[in-house]
Formats: structure tokens, sequence, C-alpha cells
């Protein structure tokens, strides 16, 4: 097991290879959420920071927990090939399609009906560890681009704005998500 304060290039490779990761938060009390997230929503910025693009989904846990308490942690298996976990731990802020940097930061990422946040993760710790209980599982494709997508490309603006007022205001605790207003 290495544990180290940031990324490097080889851990960095490992991460672009991943065709899903996961995210864990939770607020001081209340649930931990975990999730599993894919298709192009990850980028890598630098060594000590990720950001992810989190799209509408029918629960907005990780924002609820972060207005709380900003942890984070990433987790990335290798399904294929090698057998590796890493987890990178961190602290997170929270960006809405509200918010005045929003234009920016959406501009990184591929247009995705029904984008809903954007989390900046400021790393402070990774560690591996050997993975070897993980399946190997062969890769088939991403689920998202025929179904997600479409989904809420056919509701359009004010359909996933109505979607976010009925499903993602709070969380499963009752906790604000921010999404309309901090």
């Amino acid at each position: 097991m290495a544990i180290g304060p940031k990324l490097n290039t080889t851990l960095r490779n490992f991460i672009e290879k991943q065709h899903v990761f996961f995210v864990a938060t939770a607020a001081a009390d209340g649930r931990v959420n975990v999730s599993p997230k894919g298709m192009d929503s990850l980028r890598i910025i630098d060594n000590n920071r990720i950001v992810w693009l989190n799209l509408t989904g029918s629960g907005n846990e990780t924002a609820a927990h972060l207005r709380d308490v900003n942890r984070m942690t990433l987790m990335f298996c290798a399904f294929e090939g090698d057998a590796l976990i890493l987890r990178v731990y961190g602290h997170a802020t929270t960006l809405h399609p509200h918010d005045i940097s929003w234009d920016g930061a959406i501009a990184q990422f591929p247009p995705m009906a029904g984008s809903r946040q954007i989390f900046n993760m400021t790393i402070d710790m990774v560690q591996t560890s050997c993975g070897t209980g993980v399946p190997l599982m062969t890769f088939e494709k991403q689920r998202g681009p025929e179904e997600l997508l479409p989904y809420y490309a056919d509701m359009g603006e004010d359909g996933v704005q109505d979607y976010w007022r009925r499903k993602n205001v709070k969380s499963i605790d009752g906790s604000e998500t921010g999404i309309f207003s901090d």
C-alpha cells in the first residue's frame, strides 16, 4: 500500500484508463453516500486537483453533504489488467449552473444534457492497495450516451429544472443541496 500527498504520472494514467469511478461523501450526521460515476465526466487538472461533472439523477447527496462537510473520497478500481485500487482523499467545493464561473468550468466537458454540478476536489492524500479481490470484468460500453443523456435532453432545460425541484433540492436526510441557490 502506497500513500502520498498527490497524484503522479502513473496514477494519472491509471485514472484516465478507468471506465467507472466511485465517489463517497458524508455529512456530520446521517447516511454515508457512495455513487458510481462514468462517461467522460472527470478531469485531472494537476497532481493536486480533480474536477468531475455530476449529471442529474434521482438523488443529490454529494452536493448536500459538501455543504455540511467538504470531505470527498474518489475510488478507482482496475476491473481490467493488473489489479489496483486507488483512493483519492480531499476536500471539494460545488459549482452549480447558477454560479458565475459555471460557463468556464463546464467548457472542460463535452455537452451533456442534465449537467447538474461540477465538483472541484483538492487532493490531500492518495492511497493504493493491491485490488486482487476485485473481479476481472470486460468493459462493453457506457450506458449514459444511449440512455441517460437522451432522457434529460428530451425533458429540455425547463423539464430538467422541474425534475431538480422534485428530486434534487434536499438529500435523503433532508439537507439542502443548494441546487437553486446558496
